[in-house]
């Protein structure tokens, strides 16, 4: 009996002391390894560059009562270029300097990303996101880039770092949502150039038959300009076998020189496609369907003249509204011509424009300011008010009814603009081809580049051009443009 009772306390005591064994090992494993009743959890580290609002927003993610396994490093860097990113980064923001829209200021020099926050004494633009930026602010250069250019530079682009071991399993599905977004890119932004008038004809004829080659005078400006997604011109002159220097038609060569500078669109709201008679100026129109350069503001019969030119791309829907107000070359039935305005008409299509939420484009043939003839820098025709007709009346009327942006396509020398109740108004292009190189002033043009994104516009980018004998068109250098542009602003308008 005695001899089982040991037994029964061997055997018991050997038990403890396997449990306590046991027990060892298994606490030990825990407390070397941070598991079980020894776990440590992940401990959340933020970096001292984050700006308060950042923390918070975190803080909402990277709650108390959120218990992670590995500790998680968060940091923020900002960069003047376009960063690649590696796993755990989010591009988490781009930020870009503006001004006032009249402002004769183009670039802002910095040296160093954090700077450009800085709050000078005197501060002549301020630091807003990619997704506030709008037409009514000018976009400025940053260290001589334009974040438009290219998307990958001329801005601040602020990337957000989260380090993990576990970043996969355990921080992307908390963080993603909030910091994995999109911004405006080159397959995501609609460019559209819009230029002016252009007249191949008479002395670019002449000039032509010398030379042979219709590429010729469009080689200084192509590149810039077939590089839009659309470029549009108002083309005043049809294609003919009767064109010579003495008339306004165009060598039928010319669709060379139109192809070279990508042309999408052409407007036939000018007073001139009929020169050469009716049936060039039926012909010319399919030699454009033929390229397949799309029509607003003319055709074969007043029917398809009227018809406004709809343009659905890259998540951006424009409706192209184009008119000959005043100056003749309008159908008026069965012929060939331009669109003429009538009020009934333009108010049904801004409307019906709007209502399917179209961003409404309307250029107009207006009357035109004939004090460019003249030898002599003569600023008058910079002036809205110096065509005949309430010119800035008129304009305005169709901003009021609805239309975002209006263009004017009859002038010869490019005109003043203005912002006028939420949209903008640029009262004459000027001459992008023509032979008027006699007079100054119709040497140069307009060309808007502007910039869709996802329906809205973020910029108009005003840049001007010149010719000269040779009848070669070319951006005008920055200095002079510059100038030019702040010349143009001082005639705008009173409010």
């Amino acid at each position: 009996m005695r001899r089982q009772k040991n037994r029964f306390k061997n055997f018991f005591i050997k038990i403890l002391i396997f449990l306590a064994v046991f027990a060892c090992c298994f606490l030990g494993f825990q407390f070397f390894t941070k598991t079980g009743l020894f776990r440590v959890p992940g401990v959340v580290y933020y970096d001292e560059e984050l700006s308060e609002e950042e923390i918070s927003l975190l803080k909402g993610i990277f709650t108390e009562d959120l218990v992670l396994d590995k500790d998680v490093h968060i940091s923020v860097k900002e960069y003047f270029e376009k960063p690649n990113l590696k796993i755990g980064d989010y591009l988490y923001q781009i930020y870009v300097p503006v001004t006032d829209f009249y402002s004769e200021k183009t670039n802002l020099d910095i040296d160093n990303p954090s700077n450009l926050f800085a709050d000078p004494y005197i501060k002549d633009y301020e630091i807003i996101s990619i997704n506030d930026l709008n037409f009514d602010k000018k976009l400025l250069s940053l260290n001589n880039k334009y974040y438009l250019d290219d998307f990958e530079s001329g801005a601040v682009f602020k990337v957000i770092s989260f380090e993990s071991e576990k970043f996969k399993e355990e921080i992307e599905p908390l963080v993603k949502s909030s910091f994995d977004k999109s911004f405006p890119d080159k397959s995501s932004v609609l460019t559209f150039a819009q230029t002016g008038v252009t007249a191949l004809s008479r002395g670019m004829n002449k000039k032509l038959n010398q030379i042979e080659d219709a590429s010729y005078f469009a080689a200084n400006i192509k590149d810039f300009l077939s590089a839009f997604d659309l470029t549009h011109t108002s083309n005043e002159s049809s294609f003919s076998e009767m064109a010579s220097d003495g008339n306004i038609c165009s060598d039928p060569r010319f669709i060379t020189t139109l192809n070279d500078i990508g042309l999408d669109i052409v407007e036939l709201t000018g007073n001139h496609n009929q020169d050469c008679g009716n049936l060039d100026a039926t012909n010319t129109i399919d030699i454009y369907q033929e390229n397949n350069i799309k029509i607003v503001g003319g055709g074969k019969t007043a029917e398809e003249a009227a018809k406004p030119l709809e343009i659905s791309e890259k998540n951006t829907n424009i409706t192209f509204l184009a008119y000959n107000q005043s100056t003749g070359g309008a159908t008026h039935g069965n012929t060939p011509g331009a669109n003429q305005y009538y009020e009934e008409n333009a108010v049904a299509e801004i409307s019906a424009a709007k209502n399917r939420g179209d961003f409404v484009i309307v250029d107009v043939q207006y009357y035109e300011c004939s004090a460019y003839a003249s030898e002599t820098e003569d600023t008058t025709c910079d002036y809205a008010n110096s065509s005949a007709g309430d010119q800035v009346g008129f304009f305005r009327h169709l901003i009021d009814l609805g239309a975002d942006v209006v263009v004017g396509t009859s002038a010869h020398q490019p005109q003043t603009y203005e912002l006028y109740n939420g949209g903008a108004i640029y009262y004459g292009l000027g001459n992008l081809f023509f032979d008027q190189y006699w007079w100054p002033g119709t040497t140069r043009s307009l060309i808007l580049a502007h910039y869709f994104y996802n329906g809205k516009l973020l910029q108009t980018n005003i840049m001007p051009t010149a010719y000269d004998q040779n009848f070669q068109t070319s951006l005008i250098e920055p200095e002079d443009a510059k100038i030019f542009i702040e010349r143009l602003k001082s005639a705008r308008p009173k409010q």
